[in-house]
């Protein structure tokens, strides 16, 4: 049979492997397609994508050399080994990256089911193995390039491939490359098989090596580790989207009772795992410390400062404790590893409730117990799904931190020898959900109980955590209550104002017997007349409520906008909704800015000079006569 037969008939085989499917076409890769040096290799029987996996050893060799087995490669390169390998990223397509010593061997190997071949920059490629035990391995002269014969038998199925690459003995950037499929002639027309200088077209694989002089792993490297605080444990908290550890520190708090944890993963610079070494760690304030080397179970509680482990740091949680139960705990945690402080982390683990703070305090409405949402959301901030309350309070333990109280923990109530007929009970509706304070979380939310009559009385709250029965009370605070707005009155700050000044108008409201009104009732809309001032802050807010003392407060600015005219002028404010009121009618001056001296003072400055100078030459006249 002619060469030229041969080649047609070899053209043929790979045409007709083309139209029925087989010369895979290059495909984007599994995203974690190798595992960190040191750990067991992928299995390309399973990973990866067919003729755009290219797989590397993960696994060191104990041995002077790489290691393979020479077939099946498909179950057998689970125990391949590299020798050298100092890291290796985590993808398999064609823009790996890898980094090995001088002289160092690469056991690679991939699932093809086309021709195949291998081409490197540098260092020498040896043991390819071809697709099947009968088959034939080919490399140029210097063994920088060589390819496997290709079988029939690839046309029902695909198989492995596998080759050791040698690193030169000179540090540098080399690239080793895997292309698949079959050389197509300058036409277009005939295809062939490949061979090392007619190599294969597709690029199924390659790797950027870096080939150093001397390993700088095994000492620690914070670019490659991590150590982060968490309120949990890894089974609580893993997630496709959250890896182990995290490396960002939680932002949650924890409760009286409960534990931090550091998660961490001690790797050197080439994202290894360190060698086995001394890891200590130790906390201040006399926090309880203890190392669990199992990633993914949560560490029994410690029962000293400081606690010790001899390992390489992969995974590890530190659970800590308080030393006292119900004593709020700050501590630092400082985690090293053969001496090298690796990570310091503070964490507050917050006592028992210690003290009770009332604020936001309102008015209450007669023979009523109920609060006001507009008077919560004004004074403590919008609290969305909050309901009306009087006032606020929040629980701390003996450190100062915020303790939060939900329902679980106890309970509010009276302190009943301070209520009154007046006030005739207090309750906390609405409870804490946290103890951040750049939040409205850590509120809990209150009313109490009025009688028919107005007046005040000063009240304590209480605190009873279920747990132990310990009582905790509020300072006493002012409780006040009255009837809803029915008159008003306005009040400014000055008589007379200059351009540009700044009026401030006060509104009393009272309620029908004359006492300030109460903060749960709103006033109603309002109309303003104020002649040559502008409103910087008020608006006509139907819902608005009063301040405790049953007052608002507006700012208005002096003639700052159109046409400006000194003089006296009235205001006048009505109140549509209170229907016993009359309109309140304010008179105030204003005046232009600079000398406002009026003809009338000039007059009145020349008559007085002029009864001086009288006055002054009737004396002299006197003192003449008497000489």
């Amino acid at each position: 049979m002619s060469k030229t037969t041969i080649r047609k008939r070899i053209a043929l085989t790979a045409i007709s492997a083309l139209f029925a499917g087989m010369l895979t076409v290059a495909s984007a890769p599994v995203a974690t397609a190798h595992n960190a040096v040191g750990q067991a290799n992928v299995d390309a029987d399973t990973t990866g994508t067919i003729n755009a996996s290219l797989f590397v050893a993960t696994l060191n060799s104990t041995g002077t050399a790489a290691t393979q087995s020479v077939h099946n490669i498909l179950t057998s390169a689970l125990g391949f080994t590299s020798k050298g390998l100092l890291a290796k990223d985590s993808s398999s397509g064609t823009a790996q990256t890898a980094t090995v010593l001088a002289g160092g061997q690469l056991s690679l190997y991939a699932e093809v089911s086309t021709a195949v071949g291998f081409s490197v920059t540098g260092g020498t490629l040896s043991s390819l193995v071809p697709h099947t035990a009968a088959g034939t391995a080919t490399y140029n002269s210097t063994n920088t390039a060589a390819i496997t014969s290709y079988s029939a038998t690839l046309a029902t199925s695909a198989t492995g491939t596998a080759v050791i690459w040698t690193a030169p003995s000179t540090a540098g950037t080399y690239t080793i490359s895997m292309l698949t499929g079959f050389p197509i002639d300058a036409n277009a027309s005939t295809y062939s098989y490949p061979t090392t200088s007619s190599m294969p077209t597709t690029l199924g694989g390659k790797i950027t090596v870096t080939v150093v002089a001397s390993s700088s792993g095994g000492s620690y490297s914070a670019t490659y580790s991590a150590c982060n605080t968490n309120v949990r444990t890894l089974t609580e908290n893993t997630s496709s989207t959250t890896p182990y550890p995290s490396g960002i520190d939680s932002t949650s708090s924890v409760a009286d009772g409960g534990n931090w944890f550091i998660d961490f993963n001690l790797n050197d610079a080439y994202n290894a795992n360190l060698d086995p070494g001394n890891i200590v760690v130790s906390a201040t304030n006399g926090a309880l410390v203890n190392i669990g080397t199992d990633a993914g179970a949560t560490p029994a509680a410690g029962t000293a400062s400081t606690d010790t482990s001899y390992s390489n740091g992969s995974d590890h949680t530190v659970i800590i404790s308080q030393p006292t139960a119900g004593a709020p705990l700050t501590t630092t945690v400082t985690i090293t590893y053969n001496g090298t402080t690796v990570c310091t982390k503070t964490v507050t683990i917050r006592g028992k409730v210690a003290s009770l703070e009332v604020a936001n305090i309102g008015t209450g409405s007669l023979s009523s117990q109920a609060g006001s949402s507009i008077w919560i959301e004004s004074n403590a901030g919008t609290i969305a799904g909050l309901p009306a309350g009087l006032f606020t309070v929040v629980a701390k333990d003996s450190a100062g931190n915020i303790v939060s109280t939900p329902t679980t923990l106890g309970s509010y109530g009276s302190v009943a020898s301070t209520l009154t007929t007046t006030v005739q009970s207090v309750s906390v509706g609405t409870r804490s959900t946290g103890a951040s304070t750049t939040g409205n979380a850590h509120y809990n939310v209150g009313t109490w109980l009025c009688g028919s009559s107005a007046g005040e009385a000063n009240v304590k709250i209480k605190f009873t955590t279920t747990a132990t029965g310990e009582v905790v009370e509020s300072p006493a605070f002012k409780a006040r209550c009255a009837d809803s707005p029915y008159t008003f009155t306005v009040a400014l700050d000055k008589a007379s104002y200059t351009q540009g000044d700044i009026a401030t108008a006060t509104v009393q409201f009272l309620d029908s017997k004359g006492n300030k009104a109460n903060s749960v009732a709103a006033p109603g809309a309002s109309t303003w007349t104020m002649p040559m001032l502008t409103a910087v802050d008020y608006a006509s807010s139907a819902t608005a409520v009063t301040k405790a003392d049953g007052t608002m407060v507006y700012k208005w600015t002096v003639g700052t906008t159109g046409t400006f005219a000194a003089g006296t002028y009235t205001g006048v404010i009505s109140y549509t909704g209170l229907v016993a009121s009359t309109n309140a009618t304010p008179t105030y001056k204003v005046a232009t800015g600079g000398d406002t001296t009026t003809n009338a003072d000039i007059l009145k400055s020349i008559v007085a000079l002029i009864a001086s100078i009288n006055k002054q030459i009737q004396a002299l006249q006197k003192l003449i006569l008497k000489k």
